[in-house]
């Protein structure tokens, strides 16, 4: 069979999930073939443009519509879909986490996205230090695994991106990162690989190999063969540094002849493998070599005045022995400042000796001897640190929190320069230069020159411990005359690092971004060895064409980028009349566009983002795959224009909407994200601009109705209630709405006005200062005892407490900005905020208080986004002035008037924080509060979302996520603790709502908790 030409425009193919899309017409071959697929293989075939689509960009600027994505259910299944392209001459693209920088992983080929199934971890021999991992295994998943079944090991190689770096994906690009100054890169981490060849066939590439497997032997000896016909020049030609991955390793093979006197027995081709880009077979898995894990860590943080200070201080340094030396410069540590998750992590940073703070080295050390003789090996090394540089402010740390939060801003690094405002951006072509670490300097100062001169400045920072320096020029590419410069940079900086004796592609691989320079770097003669290599192994060109051995011209390193993967730009059009104000993230397109692919959303472990990507491992249902989704529909990228024939945004797309709908609009993405995207807003703005072309259906009308459905059942609670309960009446309501029947629905209780009517009354001073209670849709109607616990606890502490809304009035906005009813909720939130200004401008009034995180959020995010007309002073007033109770309660508890006291408690005490809480203003201060009263018993889950997240969880379309989400962490939680005798404590509605359903335990609200104890 004929290996499939790569066709030169996007093609529409079969959706099995009904968008329309059909099979080309022009290529109806290449159709029928594809579509075999999906009996072929066991996992998924998804064969729809809007799911292939997903899968046309990484962490790079280039975006190539792929022919197909499998998913295949095992590695077995891999090889089965392999040989399935092989016979049938598809291209084929293995792909693990997506978060390559050169552009390696878009090809016009059939994605086999390991990630998602292919998990395994087995065969781990602690005395031998080694295990076997499947592809798709991430760096953190392999660690978290070593570390829970105690073995004492780890698996060294970590970049940036370890959270969701698959295994099979680091062979392929040969990652590294901070510590290959100890440890090396994935290359000397991998004993072998269990592969697929490109015809199908399997095999493992292990030192020995050669002797046992036929197939393996002939591979060994055709690739010794070119390696000795080219010994002279890969001896005169590839570079010398520590890091290195420019074309294929061939210098790894020549070196173990060398060690071995010739003999072909300990050629090892899995170092071939590392590097390649997966342009020779696909990994199935590894094995690993593993490491003893350090006995004691430290880190130091440096602060120096300038960046070239920065770079002098590293050869001394280097003499201390590190584990790393990583340096961050003016630009990315600047961007930091204005970042909500990262700004903190700037303030922990030491003060240089003189200046203002414009470079970071972080230098890391490992200690291995027992664990006092360890500790104090750190502590000489923090001495030795001190006595080079006198005078300086040098942090250092110890605890492992504190070593966290310190390498955070470290790795949030790249993500952090999409947030630079403006048209150019920062963009990833040259930054991956590896450079003698003693001629580093000199290769900043000409290449930040050289940079200079075109008019333009970049970011700098680096794995400086091995001299790899990251660049990002500040270009735009739909300006023809920043293009230009795009190639000049590039040839610039690979000249340069060529005369010191580096090379341009030190970890990040070649890809459609260096591709073209390889030749200029290495000659033709060795670009004639590595096409030899790629022959052997794949001599039809069906692995990942186009990459390593066949690269364009330096002019096409622009092309096929994202805002023109063809021969038309594509954009944002400037005349949309968006709900939001877009201002603080560079405008509508900026926000559209902001999602730069790194991946970071795509995490199993710690924080929130992504919920939905937690629960289902589908690159669909990341953020990242959303912001793939909205950004291609609003761009004009699905078909359709407009009355002039130009591209149009398409607001009722049908598989962009089926994308959007696991969203849950937790709002983690805003702050864990490093580039800020807003998926949670765009997605509102989204289907609101849907809603305003094609109509709101009733059911967003209802979801958005909340408050005015819970007033009335409100009025006469018992009744609404057994209503409700009746079979007959329940089913009604589950079909018209589509809700789970499995899902309970929340009570009504008596309205919080008549229900503070019944409570003990409090003396109250005439004088004492008054706190506005925000009576939202819950505590107002559906759980009134909160809203009477705040008061109690409130007017304990001397307080004059006042609900700032009547029954119809009041409301937050955000049930109707959850649904996309966006002008409903303007005039709802002008409503409102014509009763709140008045009130907060009254003397003697304190602040405004919340009991639900998220209307709280509402008030200090969403209100200042819309577009309300109201002036931002305003509401940015009102944003100042507004906070949980709990919230108020930890932060004046010296100022209060009264003091009351709270009994302690021996109870285990559990919270479980509210999503937009973590996202918008953290747990610091709910926990501060229940800690005061609980003591070491008191505990705060990492427990992301409860899987809740108001309407989500209801329907029955979600409500299998929405209970695999909460089985993640918060419902096995809440099991534990209840058994223990202990208490879950969780500020959010819906929070509790999911333990009560999934856990059949009782969570209480913060202020709950605290009247308890009073």
């Amino acid at each position: 069979m004929p290996t499939l030409p790569l066709l030169s425009t996007p093609s529409q193919r079969e959706n099995p999930s009904g968008d329309g899309n059909r099979a080309d017409a022009a290529h109806p071959d290449v159709a029928d073939r594809l579509r075999g697929l999906t009996a072929a293989v066991e996992g998924e075939v998804r064969l729809g443009r809007h799911d292939r689509m997903l899968y046309a960009t990484d962490a790079s600027l280039y975006q190539v519509e792929p022919l197909a994505v499998v998913i295949p259910s095992s590695v077995e299944d891999a090889v089965r879909a392999t040989r399935y392209c092989a016979e049938h001459g598809l291209p084929m693209l293995p792909r693990g986490g997506g978060t390559s920088l050169a552009g390696q992983c878009t090809s016009e080929a059939v994605v086999i996205d390991t990630s998602s199934r292919c998990l395994g971890i087995e065969q781990v021999d602690v005395e031998g230090r080694r295990c076997r991992a499947e592809a798709g295994v991430t760096i953190e998943d392999l660690n978290d695994h070593l570390f829970a079944t105690g073995t004492g090991l780890f698996f060294a190689p970590d970049p940036s991106t370890s959270r969701h770096a698959a295994i099979g994906g680091c062979i392929g690009n040969n990652a590294a990162g901070a510590r290959s100054v100890r440890y090396g890169r994935t290359s000397e981490s991998v004993l072998g690989i269990d592969a697929c060849l490109a015809d199908g066939t399997r095999v493992l590439f292990e030192k020995g190999a050669a002797l046992r497997d036929a197939r393996v032997a002939d591979l060994t000896e055709r690739i010794v063969g070119v390696v000795r016909r080219y010994e002279r020049l890969i001896r005169e030609r590839f570079p010398k540094t520590k890091r290195r991955n420019a074309g294929y390793g061939l210098d790894m093979i020549l070196a173990q002849l060398d060690d071995h006197g010739g003999d072909i027995a300990g050629v090892n081709l899995a170092m071939l493998l590392a590097g390649s880009e997966g342009t020779l077979a696909t990994t199935l898995a590894a094995d690993l070599v593993l490491h003893p894990a350090p006995r004691s860590k430290g880190l130091a943080v440096l602060s120096f005045a300038t960046v070239d200070d920065a770079i002098a201080a590293v050869p001394p340094i280097l003499e201390t022995g590190p584990t790393a030396v990583e340096l961050l410069d003016d630009l990315v540590i600047g961007l930091a400042k204005d970042n909500r998750e990262c700004r903190r992590y700037v303030e922990l940073m030491p003060k240089p000796s003189s200046g203002e703070l414009n470079a970071v080295l972080y230098v890391e050390y490992f200690a291995d001897g027992l664990e006092r003789d360890a500790e104090g090996e750190i502590a000489e090394k923090f001495g030795l640190l001190r006595s080079m540089f006198p005078g300086a402010d040098i942090a250092a740390h110890t605890n492992p929190g504190a070593m966290r939060d310190a390498w955070a801003l470290r790795k949030a690094g790249e993500p952090l320069l999409h947030a630079i405002p403006g048209t150019r951006k920062p963009l990833g072509f040259v930054e991956d230069n590896a450079i003698p670490v003693e001629r580093l300097g000199e290769f900043v100062r000409r290449f930040r020159e050289a940079i200079e001169r075109e008019g333009t400045r970049a970011a700098f920072w680096a794995h400086a411990s091995v001299g790899v320096l990251h660049v990002r020029p500040l270009l735009d590419l739909r300006d023809p005359e920043d293009e230009a410069r795009m190639h000049r940079i590039a040839l610039a900086g690979a000249h340069i690092a060529r005369d010191l004796g580096g090379v341009m592609s030190g970890e990040h691989g070649d890809g459609k971004a260096r591709g073209p320079l390889l030749e200029d770097f290495y000659g033709p003669e060795l670009m004639g060895a590595f096409r030899e290599v790629k022959a052997i192994f794949d001599p039809r060109g069906l692995l990942n064409p186009g990459n390593i051995v066949s690269p364009g011209p330096i002019e096409s390193i622009s092309e096929r980028v994202r805002i023109r993967p063809g021969e038309t730009p594509v954009g944002i059009d400037p005349a949309i009349d968006t709900f939001y104000r877009y201002e603080d993230q560079h405008g509508f397109a900026g926000a559209v566009e902001m999602c730069n692919g790194a991946g970071v959303c795509r995490k199993k472990t710690g924080g929130t983002m992504c919920p939905s990507y937690m629960g289902t491992l589908d690159e669909r249902h990341s953020t990242r795959g959303r912001g793939n989704a909205l950004r291609l529909a609003i761009s004009g990228q699905l078909g359709l224009t407009d009355r002039a024939g130009a591209p149009a945004a398409r607001w009722d797309d049908p598989e962009t909407i089926g994308t959007l709908d696991l969203c849950l609009s937790c709002k983690a993405c805003k702050a864990e994200c490093p580039s800020n995207v807003d998926i949670a807003r765009l997605k509102a703005e989204y289907t609101a601009q849907r809603y305003r072309v094609h109509g709101t259906p009733l059911k967003s009308k209802f979801f958005g109705a909340v408050r005015e459905l819970n007033r009335l059942g409100s009025m006469t609670p018992r009744l609404a209630n057994w209503v409700n309960r009746l079979g007959p009446v329940r089913g009604v309501i589950d079909r018209v709405l589509g809700l789970a029947p499995g899902r309970s629905l929340p009570p009504f209780s008596t309205p919080l006005p008549r229900a503070l009517k019944r409570r003990r009354k409090v003396q109250i001073a005439k004088a004492a200062p008054e706190v506005l209670l925000f009576g939202d849709c819950f505590s107002m109607f559906n759980e009134s005892g909160i809203g009477v616990a705040a008061f109690e606890v409130l007017e304990s502490l001397g307080y004059r407490v006042r609900v700032l809304a009547d029954g119809a009035h009041g409301c937050c906005g955000r049930p109707k900005m959850s649904t996309g009813l966006l002008p409903e909720a303007i005039d709802e939130i002008s409503g409102t905020l014509e009763h709140v200004l008045p009130e907060l401008e009254r003397p003697g009034v304190t602040a405004m208080l919340f009991l639900e995180p998220s209307c709280l959020s509402a008030a200090v995010d969403d209100w200042l986004s819309l577009k309300l007309g109201v002036s931002q002073d305003k509401l940015q007033m009102v944003a100042d002035r507004s906070m949980l109770v709990e919230e108020f309660v930890a932060q004046h508890w010296d100022e209060h008037p009264s003091k009351p006291r709270f009994r302690p408690d021996d109870r285990p005490v559990v919270l479980h924080g509210h999503c937009h809480q973590k996202a918008l203003r953290g747990t610091a201060s709910t926990e501060a509060m229940l800690r005061r009263i609980a003591g070491d018993g008191f505990r705060a889950l990492d427990s992301g979302c409860c899987g809740m997240a108001g309407s989500f969880g209801y329907t029955r379309d979600r409500f299998e996520l929405s209970n695999r989400i909460g089985e993640r962490v918060v419902l096995p939680e809440a099991r534990a603790t209840e058994a223990k005798g202990g208490v879950m404590v969780a500020p959010g509605t819906s929070c509790r709502h999911q333990m009560h359903d999934g856990a059949r335990v009782r969570a209480l609200h913060p202020v709950e908790y605290l009247r308890s104890r009073l």
